[in-house]
């Protein structure tokens, strides 16, 4: 009997994946599934980088293995881009490094710095890939305390009083994913040092400071953030190219070739017409923004009204594109969130997804139009 790899014990399929294949199952049957639950942009990208896209497809060598690391005309802008947007500078030929989407870089980071049996930091709630990479390498996920009464921020003291010694990475993400809260000047200055005292390499997942977020911050712009961190990004929220598959890693030379060790082992390039399509889209000016913001704001509204039909609190101050929800006492969110499928046949995503710290909570996302948000309303 062939079996499959002790690796695999320990991991759960993907959640969306599974639960998916159940919300596609009710439509096949008939029933008006509105989904409210993943995070996938319905709205349009730059209009620029399809035809860019479009056009590129004739270009001589259109069709071959691209480079490893990206076309250079792809790092200067993921430069001009970090420079602009976020005031950090970084060397186009060094400290950038474009992936197939940040959820690859995900997986290389952790193949990159990990041993089996080294321990990784995990925001609970948080992202379920981090764990589940972790896993997958056999090493150990440690997961840290994320609370509302601390705005879902670490608790550093708490974190002191943990054995280290085995502490390889620490995932953090702000604007946090699935809560939408922001983090401070502080906080930022806290988790670098954290990562200095104990040799932890501290990876920051960033790819929704753009959306409903005033003030968008990189973690590099702090001092000694290049001495022992990285972060990605990626244009799928941004620009609306989420099937595109478009992130990139920044961070020093030495983390960033470690990380392309692993990249160029692992796949052949990004498609060129990508490639010269995800140029166009991070020179969109001021404007894209205020655009794509317009819209997520007014859909927000709506998920708030939701919410409170639901009898659900929230935050108004949160950022992203998900409305994070706090259920009535008592309430279990995987209980509440099946009801709200099979009575009205919307699917929210409960929070429990997310870690044991996301009981109570559900997730809405504002990756639907306002007509289909008000059909939810209407329905409960």
């Amino acid at each position: 009997m062939i079996e499959v790899a002790d690796r695999l014990k320990n991991v759960e399929e993907y959640y969306f994946s599974k639960k998916l294949r159940e919300v596609a199952f009710l439509k096949s049957q008939g029933k008006p599934i509105i989904n409210l639950g993943i995070g996938s942009p319905d709205l349009e990208p730059p209009h620029k980088a399809t035809m860019v896209l479009q056009d590129s497809l004739l270009d001589e060598g259109a069709h071959k293995y691209q480079s490893y690391q990206g076309l250079p005309e792809l790092r200067t802008e993921i430069a001009n881009f970090y420079r602009s947007r976020y005031k950090v500078n970084l060397s186009a030929q060094t400290e950038v490094l474009p992936l197939l989407g940040s959820k690859e870089g995900i997986m290389h980071i952790s193949m990159a710095f990990l041993n089996p049996g080294d321990e990784v930091l995990i925001p609970n709630p948080g992202y379920p890939t981090y764990a589940a990479v972790t896993k997958l390498l056999q090493a150990k996920p440690v997961y840290y305390d994320l609370i509302e009464e601390n705005h879902w921020l670490p608790d550093f003291i708490a974190l002191e009083r943990l054995d280290l010694s085995n502490v390889k990475i620490m995932w953090i993400s702000y604007p946090h994913m699935p809560t939408g809260a922001k983090a401070t000047n502080k906080f930022y200055d806290e988790v670098i040092a954290f990562g200095k005292r104990h040799d932890i390499l501290i990876v920051n997942d960033n790819p929704y400071s753009f959306v409903l977020n005033d003030k968008p911050i990189s973690i590099m712009r702090y001092r000694n953030a290049k001495d022992v961190c990285l972060e990605l990004n990626s244009l799928s929220k941004t620009f609306n190219m989420a099937g595109w598959r478009v992130g990139m890693l920044v961070g020093n030379y030495d983390f960033v070739q470690a990380v392309l060790k692993v990249k160029s082992n692992m796949d052949s390039g990004m498609f060129y017409g990508v490639q010269k399509g995800a140029i166009e889209a991070l020179k969109c000016s001021d404007l894209w923004y205020v655009s794509l913001n317009s819209v997520y704001q007014q859909r927000r509204e709506l998920i708030w009204k939701l919410a409170t039909e639901l009898n659900c609190t929230y935050d108004e101050d949160s950022a992203g594109m998900f409305v994070w929800a706090k259920l009535p006492p008592h309430v279990k969110s995987e209980e509440f969130t099946d009801l709200i499928l099979k009575e009205h046949s919307v699917f929210i995503t409960p929070g429990t997804v997310f870690g044991s710290n996301g009981e109570g909570y559900i997730r809405f996302s504002l990756c639907a139009s306002d007509e289909i948000i008000k059909e939810a309303i209407a329905r409960v």
